[in-house]
């Protein structure tokens, strides 16, 4: 990518700017395909407000998820290493590892998420144990702008710098009395800059892994005006083929969750129909007060079933959007 500088510094932490909502964060998912579960966590640190954002979300062989959120109080912006959870790199761009210790609450019921409060009341908590050992298939996407009109990823109001990459994962999981080995791949992505997560509108984002040779991260993204962008990439045979093109049909379940996606997209190699089914839907959320006002962000988090080609692999769905009159504002498209 001609228009983005990207360096193995970045894989460090960067000197946070005096936004009040500078943050900078790394995010690993990892699957196994012949279990089928898998998870994702996320540490983002928001040094100017004293805390770090702490996301765990395991979903387990047997249907139920293991969560935790929270936001474990910090000082500096010098590590990524808060609330149990760490992130640590052996080699830039090639070798990271992201694992977690602590206390997860184990959910027989991913619909338990819709009412937080509730939840946190009442659900069982158990210890865990959580190690993804990530090793990069493919070349690194994206970085920082080096001109200041140059179009990022979510826009300058959500992660100025961000770069990903597809991976070949080995780790496990523990979630009390119970251990899984995993061995599949998964996704990571580290990003730096003034966020907020209202400053989305709302966007479709699609990230999966057929093996090590195949992979898919795409985004629509869509401005409060109705204009929308679409970006992202096709791996194929360990290089990245940006796309030109992506269409996007969405079925929905009855509490306007995601269920299945048709997505049709074209890189200039190749036009290729990708099916997405989601097989766990984790229902999110998050609040930010705006003066008098509270603005909340519905956040589904779908384990996935991709299709292409007769090809089956797993990743994840993320469907982001302000909600406004209790609807999400993307709904139906």
């Amino acid at each position: 990518m001609d228009n983005f500088r990207i360096a193995p510094s970045d894989e460090l932490m960067h000197q946070p700017d005096k936004s009040a909502n500078f943050n900078e964060s790394v995010y690993a998912n990892a699957f196994d395909p012949v279990q089928r579960f898998g998870g994702w966590m996320r540490l983002g640190n928001r040094v100017n407000e004293g805390y770090a954002e702490l996301s765990v979300l395991l979903y387990l062989p047997d249907g139920k998820v293991a969560c935790q959120f929270g936001r474990p109080k910090i000082q500096a912006n010098d590590r990524f290493d808060a609330g149990g959870l760490r992130f640590e790199v052996a080699e830039p761009f090639k070798q990271v590892t992201m694992a977690y210790e602590g206390e997860v609450m184990l959910l027989d019921d991913p619909n338990q998420l819709r009412a937080p409060e509730a939840m946190f009341k009442s659900a069982t908590r158990v210890p865990a144990a959580v190690r993804f050992d990530q090793t990069t298939i493919s070349p690194v996407h994206g970085g920082e702008p080096t001109s200041p009109n140059q179009q990022t990823m979510y826009g300058r109001d959500f992660s100025l710098g961000h770069f990903n990459q597809h991976t070949r994962v080995s780790g496990s999981i523990q979630v009390g009395d119970r251990e899984w080995q995993l061995k599949g791949n998964g996704w990571r992505d580290h990003s730096w800059g003034p966020r907020y997560w209202q400053n989305i509108y709302f966007y479709r984002l699609f990230m999966g892994n057929f093996g090590d040779d195949r992979g898919l991260m795409l985004l629509k993204i869509t401005a409060p005006d109705g204009k929308s962008r679409r970006c992202g990439v096709l791996l194929v045979d360990g290089r990245y083929e940006e796309i030109i093109d992506m269409d996007l049909m969405t079925e929905w379940s009855d509490q306007r969750d995601p269920m299945r996606m048709q997505i049709a997209v074209s890189t200039a190699n190749r036009r290729e129909i990708i099916t997405g089914d989601i097989l766990v839907m984790a229902p999110l959320r998050n609040r930010r007060r705006d003066g008098n006002d509270v603005i909340v962000s519905r956040i589904a988090e779908g384990f996935t079933r991709y299709t292409w080609n007769g090809a089956v692999g797993y990743g994840m769905t993320e469907y982001i959007e302000r909600v406004e009159d209790d609807q999400p504002v993307g709904y139906p498209l």
